[in-house]
């Protein structure tokens, strides 16, 4: 049996003042930064020591991309 990551998905959004990162189900920001840049190397790090997944989140606020850190079951294939 597969294990799921215990990590919480670490969310990259946009802030009126910047970015932030945001744990997933969390009612605060993890960290504000200044640039999406520094936001997503920041979330990155948190995803890595979790095993979980760091969401990246457009200006729009849709999210247009998505890092993986944690040991996917269900590797994709190709």
């Amino acid at each position: 049996m597969a294990s799921k990551s215990n990590g919480k998905n670490q969310h990259v959004v946009q802030r009126p003042d910047g970015w932030a990162v945001l744990g997933e189900g969390n009612s605060r920001d993890t960290a504000h930064t200044t640039t999406q840049s520094e936001a997503i190397e920041r979330a990155t790090e948190i995803a890595r020591n979790q095993g979980s997944e760091v969401l990246i989140h457009g200006r729009n606020g849709r999210i247009r991309e998505r890092n993986s850190y944690g040991n996917d079951p269900y590797p994709p294939k190709g």
